[in-house]
């Protein structure tokens, strides 16, 4: 009998990946267009990690004449610039959110000699503008390029200003490139090797999945294929899907430099599934689920849907406060938040959890430690890998750098958790080392249970038979409404 399931859970998860899918798509640079109108001064537009020697922003900027009157006679400070800021401490932390400095404060803080001030007028002959009419009104149409050159790839952090005037008014359309190769040139450089990493794991998870269903076929054959084997090789299709939808997104991304938001916020839903059903199978075999016992309780149901509906919903929570709510003049990852911190203490509540269904497992049914050390052993590993991850990812990857190296850790981390799963029962459930239980179609048994050889309650022995059966000598015990096979 497999495990009761939150129906809230499921009557949740349509409306949440609508609302997810619905979402606006936020523009992460590489190609970024938009209209501004603000009465501030001082306003951040994008930022974009440009590599040491082959960075290059190209720009259109237009803004209406009357708002910088008397083009040739005025000071810079009265024209509408363009600031480019990098990630040195004494440039962009020092001004963005400092409420002690106003605009002439942060401008104050580039240095003239790096030629980070664009003066978005005639009077700037690298700005490239110019005069134009349409309609009966004057426009300053600035249309130029900059490279970008530094010691080691930086994060650059582009803002407007207008210090002294009457606010900011600008269309704008910006690409920002790392050099002409299709791998390189929309991305930034702390997502070089993303969708060769993503394209790299698809096709060992693929590899995976047809192995998965390949070793469910022999196990459904000798009627052994139990629910938590097919749970494994629901994570396993998911995570498939999941990274087919990212390969997808950075391959459009590569091309236009724009992407589709809704693919990739997809390709995360499935990613986060394939996480959950990976992690409630894992609390069920710990459980003794298929392996002991053929059946959760009704507690133990009720309390396993609670901790997966709170879960599910904290990832959903982390994924809306990424799209909506992360600063985009900051470089953040997704569990810099109060839901990522939230998933982390989850997780490890899920340890305390599965280390507790282990070891009352193992009390009950010591003959079973063969299996369930190395199996204890090996998540053990998994469940402290997501935590240490997070906490290496916010304080000891440097910003640059950290979104390709914690996209490659983290898919370690799951092809860790699968390869372990798919290798594991085999070399402890060998029928000639295990007797199994298994399930006959012409006989009103239970499920059967994952390499057992006792029932949850033992009960009177009927006798011990041998017959022929696949080909192989066994020994048929039964115990009530228990049948015991003994492979020779």
């Amino acid at each position: 009998m497999e495990p009761q399931r939150a129906p809230a859970l499921r009557r949740l998860l349509p409306p949440l990946l609508l609302l997810l899918l619905s979402l606006p798509p936020r523009a992460r640079a590489k190609y970024v267009r938009g209209n501004l109108s603000s009465k501030e001064d001082w306003v951040f537009l994008t930022r974009f990690c440009f590599l040491s020697d082959y960075g290059r922003l190209d720009f259109r900027f237009r803004y209406p004449e009357l708002l910088a009157p008397n083009i040739c006679g005025l000071q810079a400070k009265c024209c509408q610039n363009i600031l480019l800021y990098f990630d040195d401490p004494s440039q962009w932390p020092a001004v963005y959110k400092a409420g002690d400095k106003d605009c002439l404060a942060k401008e104050s803080v580039i240095r003239p000699e790096n030629n980070q001030v664009i003066n978005l007028t005639t009077q700037y002959a690298w700005s490239g503008c110019q005069v134009v009419s349409e309609e009966g009104t004057r426009y300053l149409s600035c249309s130029s390029g900059r490279s970008f050159r530094s010691v080691r790839e930086r994060w650059w952090y582009i803002a407007l200003s207008k210090c002294g005037g009457d606010g900011l008014q600008l269309e704008y359309e910006m690409v920002l490139t790392n050099g002409k190769s299709f791998w390189t040139r929309h991305f930034s450089a702390d997502e070089f090797g993303i969708l060769e990493t993503d394209v790299t794991f698809l096709l060992i998870f693929i590899l995976i999945f047809f192995l998965s269903c390949y070793f469910g076929y022999l196990l459904k054959g000798r009627q052994l294929l139990h629910t938590t084997y097919k749970m494994f090789m629901a994570a396993a299709g998911v995570e498939v899907l999941s990274l087919l939808f990212f390969c997808i997104y950075w391959s459009q991304y590569a091309t236009d430099g724009i992407g589709n938001e809704s693919v990739k916020i997809l390709a995360k839903l499935l990613f986060s599934s394939s996480f959950l059903i990976f992690l409630l199978m894992l609390i069920l075999l710990g459980k003794g689920f298929t392996v002991t016992r053929g059946r959760i309780s009704h507690a133990g149901s009720v309390k396993l849907s609670v901790y997966m509906t709170l879960y599910t919903l904290t990832h959903v929570v982390l994924l809306i406060y990424e799209v909506e709510f992360f600063d985009p003049g900051q470089v953040l990852y997704m569990y810099e938040s109060p839901a990522g911190y939230g998933l982390i203490g989850l997780q490890v509540a899920a340890y305390v959890w599965f280390s507790y269904a282990v070891l009352v497992s193992l009390r009950h049914f010591p003959e079973k430690q063969p299996f369930y050390v190395p199996f204890f052993a090996a998540y053990t590993l998994w469940f402290f890998a997501v935590p240490v991850m997070a906490l290496i990812a916010n304080f000891g990857i440097p910003k640059w750098a950290r979104e390709k190296i914690v996209n490659g850790i983290q898919l370690g981390i799951h092809l860790y958790a699968h390869g372990v799963f798919l290798i594991l029962p085999f070399l402890f459930c060998i029928p000639t080392a295990f007797p199994t239980l298994l399930d006959l179609s012409t006989l009103p048994l239970p499920p059967p249970t994952f390499c057992h050889h006792r029932p949850l309650f033992r009960k009177k022995q009927l006798g011990l038979h041998r017959v022929k059966l696949l080909g192989s000598w066994v020994g048929i015990r039964r115990v009530q409404h228990h049948i015991f096979f003994f492979f020779f």
